[in-house]
């Protein structure tokens, strides 16, 4: 209670923004989706929201995707049991807020989100002397993963290893073009974006592209007869039963299967033993069982497909061409798996100069002009950061209302179905919820604060887990995580 006060009481010093655009946000996902407009008459989407700076509606984008994924979820639980009410949903605005904050602590402490060298950076000289502009441009670095930061600060002529500091890293790039720069670490395998006007990106080959795509894309890949819904209780959760195979690891993808998972789906997290992961990854297990599989091995590939034939969803966050090389390609999984619902998440879709270009959600940010634009509402020089990583969030929250609509239209029509989300096209979506004037802040609450009233405490494979719940509210069903979170490796390659 005392957090509550404090967390209102601020709010009487910050910006506050009505929720007047999420009811309209989550009608038009529906409707995109073709799913009974009636049935938004059972969601519930309330509260204001406070702190989480932006221009942007992230709010309206964070309530009313989690709100569609939610509902979602009620429409199955009504088909699988249409003998009881459909349930209601309600989602609070600042606890969507606070659950795409990404808050967690383990053992009461919170594990850093950037790496050392990761972040902005401004370019200079090459730049002046292109012609191009006058003012340096600015580029950002994702280098979270050491084979990435190595690969940058190779690039730049500087030591690898965690020695090199941001000041060196500055100084190296005083000499470089922000887009050269991008240029040469894209064709490198590397994860840097340069900073992008609204103008610039809207006027690119790459804005063609994604623009084209759906928000959420639902396509029929393969003949398939509908499959019954697996046996459950009436006062289970709505996709009791349902079997998730999660081959993803940054944000998006494993905020999918764990939105799958607080509405019952067996979840089984596939991580790579070769692959790193990211400090999150001890909040985003919640709910799941984890495995490792090395899928360049005979073993890794065969105990995979294994599993794929007693699966239900197959979501993947493998760079566009990366699970075709290992045999794990859309139509081969379909073909495997008739009646499979495969999910698959990219930076920039799967068309266009973008197409197999890596990215995160920060780099998508910059490349989109959203930095940009946040920086002039602000008042500042730089590109200016979303106070929280709303396209990975968001793409989650969506792919997750994709993967259960396409499993409804499984089960009425049969087929196999391919779903996919792009952290460009979310923040194209995010553009089109409109812009609000930034007002000057006399306090700010702390991220702290602002999440404190859902905060859930949890032991865990990694320690003592302290997180935000899940914001999605069902009449009937819970939507806690049924699992608690474990490293990964922790389980076989096996269902439960």
């Amino acid at each position: 209670m005392r957090h509550l006060m404090v967390l209102w009481g601020l709010a009487m010093h910050v910006t506050t923004y009505s929720n007047c655009g999420a009811d309209d946000s989550l009608a038009e996902l529906w409707r995109q989706a073709a799913l009974p407009m009636n049935a938004l008459e059972r969601a519930r989407l309330h509260g204001k929201a406070c702190g989480f700076e932006s221009s942007f509606a992230v709010d309206v984008a964070a309530q009313s995707a989690i709100a569609a994924s939610a509902l979602a979820a009620t429409e199955i639980d009504r088909l699988r049991m249409p003998g009881i009410d459909a349930q209601r949903v309600s989602v609070d605005v600042q606890h969507a807020l606070a659950e795409t904050s990404g808050y967690f602590t383990l053992n009461g402490e919170r594990p850093p989100v950037w790496a050392a060298i990761s972040g902005l950076y401004a370019c200079g000289g090459a730049l002046e002397r292109s012609g191009r502009s006058g003012r340096p441009g600015h580029v950002r670095i994702h280098a979270n993963f050491a084979h990435h930061r190595d690969g940058v600060l190779r690039l730049l002529g500087l030591p690898e290893g965690e020695g090199t500091t941001r000041a060196q890293v500055q100084e190296a790039l005083a000499h470089w073009d922000a887009v050269d720069f991008e240029t040469r670490a894209t064709q490198a395998g590397l994860v840097v974006a340069a900073a992008r006007s609204a103008a610039q990106w809207q006027s690119s080959a790459m804005h063609a592209a994604v623009a084209a795509q759906p928000l959420v894309g639902i396509t029929r890949i393969g003949d398939a007869a509908p499959r019954v819904w697996p046996t459950r209780k009436v006062d289970g959760r709505p996709l009791a039963g349902v079997r998730v195979l999660d081959l993803t690891r940054i944000l998006a993808g494993p905020v999918c299967a764990r939105t799958l998972a607080a509405h019952g789906a067996e979840v089984l997290m596939v991580n790579s033993p070769h692959l790193p992961n990211i400090e999150a990854i001890a909040d985003v297990s919640r709910g799941k069982r984890s495995t490792l599989l090395d899928l360049k091995s005979d073993a890794g590939r065969l105990a995979l497909r294994d599993l794929l034939s007693d699966a239900h969803v197959f979501v993947q966050g493998y760079r566009p061409g990366g699970l075709e090389r290992l045999g794990f390609g859309v139509e081969e999984v379909a073909r495997l798996r008739p009646g499979i619902v495969h999910a698959s998440l990219s930076a920039y879709g799967r068309s266009g100069p973008w197409a197999d270009k890596r990215g995160f959600d920060s780099l998508v940010q910059i490349v989109s002009g959203l930095n940009s634009d946040e920086a002039a509402a602000f008042h500042g020089a730089e590109p200016r950061a979303l106070p929280m990583q709303i396209l990975d969030y968001c793409a989650g929250f969506l792919l997750a209302f994709g993967v259960q609509t396409a499993l409804m239209r499984q089960a009425e029509q049969g087929g196999s179905w391919h779903v996919e989300v792009s952290l460009a096209r979310v923040a194209e979506w995010l553009r089109s919820l409109g812009r609000r004037t930034v007002e000057p802040q006399t306090a700010a609450a702390t991220v702290d604060m602002l999440v404190a009233p859902w905060l859930v405490r949890s032991a865990s494979g990694f320690g003592e887990l302290v997180a935000v719940s899940h914001s999605a509210r069902l009449s009937r069903s819970p939507t806690d995580y049924p699992r608690a979170a474990v490293p990964p490796g922790t389980d076989q390659p096996v269902w439960a």
